[in-house]
């Protein structure tokens, strides 16, 4: 083999070597999540084997187009990666080839619902979805009194739907007389942080009675939908799009799968790969299409309808230790893998506690609770199991969790009352002073929460010989 040149020996340098800097960001990155909980909904621990098919050589291969039809050569493996990816996702969620057919090159969830919108309806048609205060998402038509904040209301026509503020479920009779008065062309189901499970039959019926279509987002449940743990929206729904790393436990992607024996859209097929290329994206990265085919092959085994039960199982024990402790969850409780948290009785918001949390090493997200005014000011936080449970942690884990989350709210109070302000940054500031009562509670928290964290491993990464890297902070 011949020498290689100066201008080319970085090629073949370990990134170590070659940029230690992003090496040590990786690194720091590595030990936060081995030292702490990761309980964000919307997160999940992939599999080494995911990491290892996103991180090959695919990733240098261009293929816009589809299967057998690409804009460039050399595309043969490609082409059988791609068609495999469509076999594995069919065969995970029970769907019959001659009656559904799916696409598995959109970048993101988002990116498969703009793309999903593009081929089922005009701009400025009208859409519904369930508004983002009551748990829905950004993609969904979300938009304010003041501005249009997802590119899903500036191009469609938007009205939300909500929650019966008596039950904070969602109204399907009023959703049904809603629909009447408003005549969607497309409504869509699925949320970013609604704890129950949706009836996929009666929005069905309100479809067919305005001539409209039934997309549902499953982006959040895919991993309980394909295991049966949450029900099917396929058997209802026209086009159904998920992303492929929450619950189904993939790399950041996201899939559109459509209707082929529909008698009024015999090209709908055309219209979804048309949509996703040219319209809405170029070409394909094919090293997280490898990702998605590998997270599929598991999703479809035995022991991943056990991780999915256990998934359900943990949030429910923590969903019960919060509710003992005298909380107030939204639906008083969960059906999948997520948990809404209303903070306001407690005289808290969720960025006060999602920073206190932080600062512990339990990383959540603020969110909006039904009846907030303002997403952007959230009177709550949302918790997911999926990743703890990637861990191998089980109800009797959850529930030492769920007892930290309840120290990390105490403490947030006391932290708000020493700080004699509403402000947030007041409240960091107390936090971070040695010499404050509060500062001492957020070391003993985060010393409590690091000890229990690293008792359990961590997908891909070699946590016996894992070793403190440079830049983070000593306990």
């Amino acid at each position: 083999m011949a020498a290689t040149p100066q201008f080319n020996e970085d090629l073949y340098k370990p990134l170590a070597e070659l940029d230690p800097v992003v090496q040590n960001i990786i690194d720091k990155e590595t030990w936060r999540q081995f030292t702490g909980l990761e309980l964000i909904a919307s997160e999940n621990l992939t599999s080494r084997a995911v990491m290892e098919a996103t991180g090959s050589i695919l990733t240098n291969k261009y293929s816009e187009g589809q299967p057998g039809a690409r804009y460039y050569g050399g595309n043969e493996w490609i082409d059988e990666l791609e068609i495999l990816t469509q076999q594995r996702a069919l065969k995970a969620f029970n769907l019959d080839p001659a009656k559904w057919g799916v696409n598995v090159q959109p970048y993101s969830g988002s990116t498969a619902n703009f793309a999903a919108y593009t081929a089922l309806v005009d701009p400025q048609d009208r859409i519904m979805g369930l508004g983002l205060p009551d748990g829905g998402h950004l993609t969904h038509g979300f938009y304010t009194a003041k501005k249009k904040i997802s590119a899903s209301s500036i191009y469609f026509q938007s009205l939300p739907y909500g929650l019966d503020p008596s039950t904070q479920l969602i109204d399907y009779k009023f959703v049904h007389s809603q629909a009447q008065l408003f005549k969607p062309r497309l409504i869509i189901c699925g949320a970013s942080a609604y704890p129950r499970d949706w009836d996929y039959a009666s929005l069905k019926k309100t479809c067919e009675s305005q001539g409209a279509w039934l997309l549902a987002d499953i982006a959040h449940t895919s991993g309980l939908v394909a295991t049966g743990e949450q029900s099917s929206p396929f058997e209802y729904c026209d086009v159904v799009t998920t992303t492929t790393h929450k619950t189904l436990r993939g790399p950041r992607a996201g899939m559109i799968f459509f209707r082929k024996d529909l008698e009024n859209a015999k090209d709908l097929e055309r219209r979804v790969n048309e949509a996703v290329f040219p319209a809405c994206q170029g070409g394909p990265h094919n090293n997280t299409i490898a990702g998605i085919a590998t997270a599929l092959l598991q999703a479809a085994s035995p022991s991943f309808k056990t991780y999915a039960k256990q998934v359900i199982a943990n949030a429910k024990a923590i969903a019960d230790e919060l509710v003992k402790h005298g909380y107030t969850l939204q639906t008083k409780g969960t059906d999948n893998h997520l948990i809404l948290w209303d903070l306001r009785p407690n005289g808290l918001t969720g960025s006060k506690v999602e920073k206190v949390c932080d600062l512990v090493g339990i990383t959540i997200n603020k969110n909006a609770v039904s009846g907030d005014k303002s997403a952007q000011t959230p009177g709550g936080i949302r918790l997911g199991t999926s990743a703890i449970t990637s861990r191998n942690l089980v109800e009797s884990d959850a529930r030492i969790v769920a007892s930290f989350l309840h120290r990390a709210v105490q403490l947030t109070l006391a932290l708000q009352k020493e700080s004699g302000s509403k402000l947030v940054k007041d409240l960091v500031k107390v936090a971070l002073d040695e010499k404050s009562e509060g500062s001492k509670g957020v070391k003993e928290l985060r010393k409590d929460v690091g000890a229990f964290a690293m008792k359990w491993p961590l997908p891909g990464v070699d946590t016996a010989n894992l070793e403190k890297p440079a830049g983070i902070d000593e306990d």
